[in-house]
């Protein structure tokens, strides 16, 4: 009987984390879903788990309490994430700083407590950035200020556990047509990737070979269009 891999997505209670996990049980992975919001996943492979990436003491709870379960992680997929639009100058101080505390802070408490739970050889790490990584957009200031820095230490801690021959994978999408755009006025949704379009990249970069990464995979809506 073929051992069980396991998986852990942070942002696993709606939007593209929601997605990402139902797909991973359907691909037979044991799955941990975090998030700080109850998941409406039921399944026998799915664990829901609350944590708060931008408190370390939680982050370090999830990661105790999956260690009593299993001795390595397969994947972990971060699509941990808020965005709020607005121009800077309306933008409050205490949003812009919790945009730098989910996106870093909350990146580097996962991949610090992670760290014991990777698989040599096996791990496979997948970061979900975004195009507002890559440019800036209007009214997007502490959204793309956090995908900027975001993307700086993915690149170093990818450097970092080279020899342990983790898998570190970044996926750049421009805007997915999930619920998050349901409440943003004067979006071109004919413009975004659609979910099915996203898992399409999800699949094929999980089931890369595994001497296979993608430091950093762009996917874009054809259109150009103002999709973020």
């Amino acid at each position: 009987m073929a051992q069980p891999l396991y998986a852990l997505v942070i942002g696993a209670s709606s939007g593209l984390g929601l997605e990402v996990s139902n797909y991973l049980l359907e691909e037979g992975y044991v799955v941990y879903g975090a998030s700080r919001g109850e998941s409406p996943t039921e399944h026998d492979n799915y664990s829901d788990m609350e944590c708060d990436v931008r408190d370390e003491a939680s982050v370090e709870a999830l990661f105790d309490a999956i260690a009593e379960e299993t001795d390595g992680l397969h994947m972990v997929v971060n699509c941990a994430g808020i965005f709020d639009v607005a121009p800077m100058i309306e933008t409050e101080s205490e949003v812009f700083a919790d945009h730098l505390h989910t996106h870093v802070l909350g990146a580097f408490h996962v991949l610090k407590h992670l760290h014991p739970l990777l698989i040599e050889g096996e791990s496979h790490v997948i970061h979900l950035n975004s195009l507002a990584a890559k440019r800036g957009y209007a009214g997007l200031s502490a959204f793309s200020a956090s995908k900027f820095a975001l993307t700086g230490l993915l690149q170093s801690v990818r450097e970092e556990w080279r020899a342990k021959g983790v898998r570190f994978s970044t996926l750049v999408p421009s805007a997915v047509d999930t619920p998050l755009w349901d409440e943003v006025e004067e979006v071109e949704r004919d413009q975004m990737i659609d979910v099915d379009e996203f898992l399409h990249v999800f699949d094929m970069v999980v089931k890369a070979p595994p001497h296979l990464e993608f430091p950093e995979l762009i996917v874009a809506h054809k259109t150009g269009g103002k999709a973020f």
